[in-house]
């Protein structure tokens, strides 16, 4: 019987985005995906955009499919969630791989994040960015997801979801991976958060940056099936 692997978007993203690693996994594993809360075309929620919020998403699709504990891949903010899940739901969760995963944050961080996602910036200096953002979550509002991204990093950089001590709390078996050219997170921040893991691995992925579409395939799927194995 395959392992389950449920993968996870990022900040602003979709499932459709993760479509490349679902068809590269196939086969090897049943892999599940899932769009968080008024991200695609899943239904907006009326509470506002949090870690919480997106890890009681999670708990939903898993309930509903009756799976008991799954592996998760989660790229930059769905490592956070798949983090945040290991630490208050410990027996949901198997192992757990994150990409590209920004654990630190605090109030400069998030604003300067927050300046990347202003949606009348991104149709003036990025219209084709915009045009996809508006694609990627039809029928939600593109916009408003973005209002609500930068509502919910804001309110991050004020009070982690996950505090620096409760690193420790997590004992599944987890792989950290970050690219070589990751403008957004850094290695040092990654290194910290993988010392103060239990069961963790570290794993540097050749020619990728940070957005998914410019991460190594190869190399990334090479290291999820190793580490799965």
């Amino acid at each position: 019987m395959m392992q389950n692997i449920l993968l996870l978007h990022g900040a602003v993203g979709s499932k459709d985005q993760l479509t490349e690693l679902q068809n590269n996994l196939k086969g090897t594993f049943a892999v599940h995906l899932i769009n968080f809360s008024g991200h695609g075309d899943a239904p907006a929620n009326t509470q506002p955009f949090s870690i919480p919020l997106f890890a009681r998403d999670v708990l939903s699709y898993l309930d509903e499919n009756e799976i008991e504990t799954i592996n998760i891949f989660g790229y930059s903010m769905g490592g956070y969630v798949a983090m945040y899940l290991a630490i208050h739901h410990p027996t949901r969760i198997n192992k757990i791989i994150t990409l590209a995963t920004k654990f630190k944050w605090n109030a400069t961080i998030a604003a300067k994040e927050n300046t990347m996602l202003q949606p009348e910036k991104i149709e003036e200096l990025l219209p084709a960015f915009a045009h996809s953002l508006q694609k990627r979550h039809l029928p939600n509002d593109w916009k408003t997801v973005l209002q609500k991204t930068t509502a919910m990093l804001t309110e991050m950089g004020k009070n982690n979801p996950i505090k620096p001590e409760e690193f420790v709390d997590i004992h599944n078996q987890t792989m950290l991976m970050l690219g070589d050219k990751d403008s957004m997170v850094t290695l040092d921040e990654t290194l910290h958060i993988y010392k103060n893991l239990a069961h963790a691995q570290l794993a540097v992925l050749p020619n990728s940056a940070h957005p998914i579409d410019m991460v190594n395939m190869e190399s990334l799927v090479n290291e999820l099936k190793t580490f799965l194995h």
